[in-house]
């Protein structure tokens, strides 16, 4: 992920990226807080030829996998339940795009898990897939206990103007509110995947603009007033990959294998061995807020990527 052709805004993001990692480092008694960025159906080998800057530099700052695992069905509603809930499909009980039949009443999203432990959690969720927000083909993953939902409808809209919406609803309650916990999700790289191929020159540059918007929302996060006194966690992840022909679904290496990155002053530097998997990620950032995980939850998740101390 080291490509030639970012330009002078791109590179302003990677140092502001920077910025963020860096310029809180060594205060004490910051507030911890959670930023999770979905973006869905990502190839890792394409991710790494795609120029981009802004999550090349969380990965330098943070620990990063390039092959953490999905498993089979590897298609969005067992993907996303998967990695916002920490449990596979066996407990979740989503094995494809219906989640009609789900378990979340007794595996709840994460956010959702911070409300339950804790109203004063302020949570924030923006999505634009209709399942993960709204009752549609069974859902929502995403409850209505979260503090502020927002749904945006990319079906309706089309994915590349859905994401640029809730990129700007985004960024707009980073700079404004005080969320704890924040889930962000961008739907345009996997619906490219599927018109053009994995292996098409659209689906990287779906990649790369995609970047942009992460550089995007570390820019919100700097512009917060209290971000000096803030312990910001950035993890981006995908829900699963796909094959050449832009599908996916299947049992291959192509299709289970997916990235996982923690990035921020709490992050471990490095690439995480053994590779993990995508239930790590609601745990890691339940670990981050503070939350110790009950055993009766029976989450199958490990915290990944943390600093121990």
């Amino acid at each position: 992920m080291h490509g030639n052709r970012a330009g002078g805004f791109a590179r302003q993001l990677v140092g502001l990226a920077g910025c963020l990692l860096l310029c809180s480092c060594g205060r004490e008694q910051l507030t911890k807080k959670v930023l999770l960025i979905g973006l869905d159906g990502v190839r890792v080998d394409i991710l790494a030829q795609a120029d981009t800057p802004n999550i090349d530099a969380l990965i330098t700052d943070g620990s990063f996998s390039d092959q953490a695992q999905t498993r089979p069905p590897t298609v969005s509603g067992p993907g996303w339940s998967s990695m916002l809930i920490g449990v596979w499909s066996d407990k979740h009980l989503v094995t494809g795009n219906n989640f009609a039949g789900n378990a979340y009443s007794a595996y709840p999203d994460f956010l959702t898990r911070l409300e339950q432990i804790d109203p004063d959690f302020n949570t924030f969720a923006v999505v634009d897939w209709p399942p993960l927000g709204t009752t549609a083909s069974g859902g929502p993953l995403v409850s209505d206990a979260v503090d502020v939902k927002l749904n945006i409808d990319g079906d309706e809209l089309g994915y590349t103007e859905a994401d640029a919406l809730s990129l700007a609803a985004a960024v707009e309650h980073l700079v404004n509110e005080d969320p704890d916990a924040t889930f962000v999700y961008l739907g345009d790289i996997d619906v490219v995947g599927h018109d053009h191929s994995s292996l098409a020159p659209q689906y990287e540059a779906a990649i790369e603009t995609a970047d942009g918007q992460v550089g995007q929302l570390l820019s919100a996060l700097q512009r917060r007033p209290a971000y000096d006194q803030e312990d910001w966690l950035i993890i981006i992840a995908t829900d699963h990959g796909r094959t050449d022909d832009g599908g996916h679904g299947g049992t291959s290496p192509q299709e289970q294998t997916i990235f996982y990155l923690v990035s921020g002053q709490s992050a471990q530097k490095g690439t995480l061995d053994p590779a993990p998997n995508i239930v790590d990620v609601a745990v890691t950032a339940l670990a981050h807020l503070g939350v110790e995980v009950d055993p009766a939850w029976d989450l199958d998740g490990t915290t990944r990527g943390l600093v121990r101390h």
